[in-house]
C-alpha cells in the first residue's frame, strides 16, 4: 500500500499544501493572550482536519488554557495502538524586522517554507493528520489503531496537557507514542532521536530599593537591582561554560562509549556548525567536551533576557529599583529537576549582592529522558526511515525538550518513536523559521509507511 499512499501524496500536493498553508497563516501564539482567539481557530481548523481525515470521536477539549484536541480510530483488531501528539501553538514571531517576509504568511524560497510555525510544529504534526488521511483514502481503513493529542501549550509548558495525561491513562492507553518535533541530523539522513534534554524555566527577580531613585542623589549608595542582578548572574558560570551552582551536577550520567562511538561516526563539522547555524566567531562551553557532548548530554544554564530600569529612546538617570531575569537550565537524563531547583534557589539565597533581595519563580520543570532503542517499534521506524530516505537511519540525542515525552513515559509507560523531518539550520522559534518543502511530503509518506508496517510486523 505504501506506493499507493505515495501516489495519493504526489497526486494531492497542492491541496495539502494549501492547507498547511491555511493553518500557518493562523497566528496560533499561546503566551500572548491577544491571540486566544487565533490560537481557539487553529484548533478548530486542526479538529475538522481530523474528522475529515476519517477520524472518529474527535474534540476539542476545554482546560484552564488552551484547548486540546483528542481523536481515535480503533477497529483493527489485533493490532497495536499508536498515539500520535503534536502541538498547534507556536512562538511569537519577533523581532519581526528580521523576517525577510512576513511570519505568517508563508512563502516559498530556495526550496523552503519560510513561517512561524512551519517546522515547529505546524508542518510536522501536520504530516500526521494526513498520512491518516492518505491511508484512509486508499484502504478505507488504518493498518494500526490510533490515538491523536494535540495541544496548544507546548511552546509555554503544556501545564494543560501535564494535567490531561495522568487523570486519562485509560483513554490514552497505547504501545508507543509517535512525535514529529525534532529534525534529521542532517539533510538526507534518516535519524531517530533516543534522548532528550529536561528543562527547568524560572525568573529571578531582585530588589533593591523602594522605587526608582535619581543617579545623582544616590548614585554611590543605593544598591542598583539591575546591576545587582547582573552581578549575581554572573557567578553561576566560569568562563569556560562550566555551571558554579552546587549540586547542578549530581546525577550526571557519562554517554556509554559505544554511544560516544557513534555520535563520533556522524557526519559534523565544527566549523559548519559555527558559520551555518551558529553564526558567531566561535563556538563556547566546557573545554574538555566534543560540541555533541555538550549539546546533547551536559547540563547547561542560559541566560534568555532581562528586564529592569529605562531602556527607551534618549536619557533617564535612574537607578532601577526591580530587575528580572529569564533563566532555563537543561537537563540531562537522571538529573532531579525538584534538586535542580532547590540548588538554584538556595545558591540565589546565599549569593544575592548587598542590598538586593532576590527571589526565584519556577515557570516550568521537567526531567530529560532516555527511549529504549531496542522497542520493536524503534526497529520499524528505523526501518521505514531507511527505506524511503534509501540510508541506514542513525540514532542521536536532542539537546531540546518535548515535556511529554517523559510524562508519556512516565504516566502511560510507553516509549516515544521521535520521528522528525527539520534541518539543524530550520531556525526554530527565530526570523525566518524555515521548513524544507519537500520533507512535508516526505514525512506524510515515511509516516504512512511506518504506521503499515507496524501494523503488518507487530501484532
Amino acid at each position: 500500500m505504501s506506493q499507493q499512499v505515495n501516489t495519493w501524496v504526489d497526486q494531492n500536493r497542492q491541496r495539502l499544501l494549501d492547507e498547511l498553508f491555511e493553518l500557518i497563516r493562523i497566528p496560533s501564539v499561546s503566551t500572548l493572550p491577544e491571540h486566544a482567539g487565533d490560537v481557539r481557530r487553529a484548533a478548530e481548523f486542526t479538529a475538522e482536519k481530523l474528522r475529515s481525515a476519517g477520524l472518529e470521536n474527535v474534540e476539542i477539549i476545554e482546560t484552564e488554557g488552551h484547548p486540546l484536541i483528542y481523536a481515535d480510530w480503533l477497529h483493527a483488531e489485533g493490532k497495536p495502538t499508536v498515539l500520535c501528539y503534536g502541538h498547534y501553538d507556536v512562538q511569537p514571531p519577533d523581532p519581526l524586522d528580521l523576517w525577510e517576509t512576513p511570519p505568517f504568511e508563508p512563502t516559498i524560497r530556495n526550496g523552503n517554507i519560510y513561517a512561524r510555525g512551519s517546522v515547529d510544529d505546524k508542518g510536522q504534526f501536520y504530516m500526521h493528520v494526513k498520512a491518516l488521511e492518505g491511508l484512509m483514502a486508499i484502504d478505507g481503513k488504518l493498518p494500526v489503531n490510533i490515538k491523536v493529542l494535540i495541544e496548544g501549550e507546548e511552546e509555554i509548558g503544556g501545564k494543560s496537557i501535564s494535567k490531561y495525561v495522568p487523570a486519562h491513562r485509560e483513554q490514552l492507553k497505547a504501545d508507543v507514542a509517535l512525535v514529529s518535533d525534532t529534525a534529521l541530523y542532517a539533510d538526507g539522513l534518516p535519524t531517530l532521536c533516543i534522548g532528550l534534554r529536561g528543562l527547568v524555566y524560572m525568573e529571578i527577580l531582585a530588589q533593591g530599593p523602594s522605587r526608582d531613585l535619581h543617579s545623582g542623589l544616590y548614585g554611590g549608595a543605593a544598591p542598583n537591582a539591575v546591576f545587582g542582578l547582573v552581578e549575581l548572574l554572573s557567578k553561576t558560570k566560569d568562563a569556560d561554560g562550566r555551571i558554579l551552582i552546587p549540586g547542578i551536577y549530581d546525577g550526571v550520567a557519562e554517554p556509554a562509549a559505544e554511544e560516544l562511538a557513534s555520535w563520533q561516526s556522524l557526519p559534523f563539522s565544527e566549523a559548519a556548525m559555527l558559520k551555518d547555524e551558529v553564526g558567531s566567531t566561535t563556538l563556547t562551553g566546557e573545554p574538555d567536551r566534543s560540541v555533541l557532548e555538550r549539546v546533547w548530554s551536559r547540563p547547561t544554564l542560559e541566560v534568555h533576557g532581562i528586564a529592569g530600569g529605562f531602556t527607551g529612546a534618549g536619557a533617564k538617570t535612574v537607578i532601577p529599583a526591580t530587575a528580572t531575569a529569564k533563566v532555563s537550565l537543561r537537563l540531562v537524563p537522571n538529573q532531579d529537576p525538584a534538586k535542580v531547583v532547590e540548588a538554584v534557589k538556595l545558591f540565589v539565597a546565599e549569593n544575592a549582592p548587598k542590598g538586593i533581595q532576590c527571589s526565584v519563580k519556577v515557570l516550568s520543570q521537567g526531567p530529560g529522558l532516555m527511549v529504549d532503542p531496542n522497542h520493536p517499534a524503534m526497529d520499524v521506524a528505523a526501518k521505514a526511515f531507511s527505506d524511503m530516505m534509501g540510508k541506514q537511519t542513525v540514532f542521536i540525542r536532542s539537546g531540546g525538550s518535548i515535556p511529554i515525552v517523559g510524562e508519556f513515559h512516565q504516566y502511560l509507560g510507553i516509549p516515544t518513536i521521535l520521528m522528525g523531518f527539520g534541518l539543524p539550520d530550520d531556525g526554530l522559534h527565530s526570523p525566518n523559521e524555515k521548513y524544507k518543502l519537500d520533507h512535508y511530503y516526505l514525512g506524510i509518506k515515511t509516516l504512512s509507511h511506518f504506521l503499515e508496517l507496524y501494523g503488518a510486523e507487530i501484532v
